[in-house]
């Protein structure tokens, strides 16, 4: 994490998100450990953009649910311990219909862990991609008003058959955080691609005009998941928003 933060700060970045479960476990972290990362934090004039926390199911899920809605209520403590505004996680299936048994169970997890973000000051944002922008809208609109929002992931959409534009338009204010990642559609393999930021389908100009009409004042953080250069990657993604 050391190199991760000098590299960040060579960047000329802003904000840093942190994963909460692979790269930094809140519950394995002591007082000492905290002063330490604010500390290096401090010392690259880094914020935390985000806090990433993925479940292995989504809150839609009965099994082990008290247990995965108990780890997320850490991460996001965690997050409010950092000052970062935002816990990004995949909230799980959103069914077709608002009825049933997993949209009962998805409502009756959300709405704890939103009013437990109100509480702390770190909402969770549901990370778009596996249904469209406004199913996932329809979802927030069943749950306490501010109390959890939408992480938009550009990318994500489009390597699900969705348009990024569309989210955005559904989404509106209630978007929290955004990721800066791109994708394309093979039509040939039936399946989406990650591509370079500004090398696929998503129209970076429209959707920050957009944005910009909704009031969004938020990180962009840039991901890459599948890259054999993910330095030189992220620092020209870097240059290409900030040109922007």
């Amino acid at each position: 994490m050391r190199k991760a933060l000098v590299a960040a700060a060579r960047m000329g970045v802003q904000g840093v998100e942190i994963d909460a479960r692979g790269e930094l476990r809140p519950q394995e972290l002591s007082q000492t450990g905290m002063r330490e990362l604010k500390r290096m934090l401090e010392d690259h004039n880094l914020r935390v953009s985000a806090v990433s926390f993925r479940t292995r199911r989504g809150y839609d899920v009965a099994d082990e649910i008290d247990r995965r809605v108990a780890a997320t209520k850490t991460a996001m403590k965690f997050a409010a311990d950092l000052h970062a505004a935002v816990v990004v996680n995949q909230v799980g299936n959103v069914p077709t219909e608002s009825t049933g048994r997993n949209w009962s169970q998805l409502i009756d997890s959300l709405t704890e862990i939103s009013k437990y973000g109100m509480h702390v000051g770190a909402l969770l944002a549901a990370q778009t991609g596996t249904e469209s922008g406004a199913d996932l809208a329809r979802l927030l609109d069943a749950l306490p008003e501010g109390g959890i929002g939408a992480d938009l992931d550009p990318g994500n959409l489009i390597l699900n058959g969705f348009s990024p534009l569309e989210a955005v338009e559904a989404l509106g204010a209630r978007i929290l955080h955004v990721h800066a990642r791109d994708g394309v559609r093979d039509l040939a393999r039936g399946r989406g691609l990650e591509v370079p930021l500004g090398r696929g389908s998503a129209d970076f100009p429209a959707l920050l005009g957009t944005l910009e009409d909704h009031q969004y004042r938020g990180f962009f953080t840039i991901a890459r998941e599948d890259s054999e250069n993910p330095a030189a990657e992220i620092s020209a993604a870097v240059e290409y928003l900030t040109n922007l």
